[in-house]
């Protein structure tokens, strides 16, 4: 695989369980096209329950679901994995893919950055913030979350279905 994707598997650290074998993913400059043609393409994958916004200045992650967020313009400096985890760099047309558990946080943006979040089937998020009271109910529900049926960008056959199948 190229530089154009990217991938990460991180540790639980006993606050933030991460996911324990499937990987965040990141597209590289992968977005083209409208907002509208872009929530078409992840409902035909079957991702919805979209949103558009900003990620939370905090860590956190999502015990029940996996989630996409897809960087619509802007750029932002993010930290996945939780306080000890990879800080990497977004920009305008990067996709990311987050397993169930895994932790994000956004340290820092542009004024204009925004990115648009679904979830595979429309599945509700729930929202964990590394507290210790909720880790042991999410390592209960981190396995239950939904494997979702296509990749949310290149469907049936593209790079995620490829990955987290391995």
């Amino acid at each position: 695989m190229s530089d154009t994707f990217v991938s990460f598997v991180f540790d639980d650290d006993g606050y933030f369980p991460n996911h324990p074998y499937l990987p965040a993913m990141i597209y590289r400059q992968f977005l083209k096209g409208t907002i509208d043609d872009y929530e078409k393409l992840l409902r035909e994958n079957r991702w919805s329950n979209t949103w558009v916004g900003d990620i939370f200045y905090y860590h956190h992650y999502h015990s029940r679901t996996h989630e996409t967020l897809s960087v619509l313009q802007g750029a932002a400096t993010l930290i996945l994995g939780g306080p000890n985890g990879k800080v990497v760099d977004v920009e305008q047309g990067d996709v990311l893919i987050l397993p169930a558990g895994v932790a994000h946080k956004n340290q820092g943006a542009t004024e204009d950055f925004q990115v648009m979040g679904a979830y595979p089937f429309g599945e509700s998020f729930d929202l964990k913030t590394g507290e210790k009271h909720e880790y042991e109910q999410a390592l209960k529900e981190i396995p239950k979350a939904l494997f979702p049926k296509a990749d949310p960008v290149l469907g049936e056959n593209g790079t995620l279905m490829e990955v987290w199948n391995s």
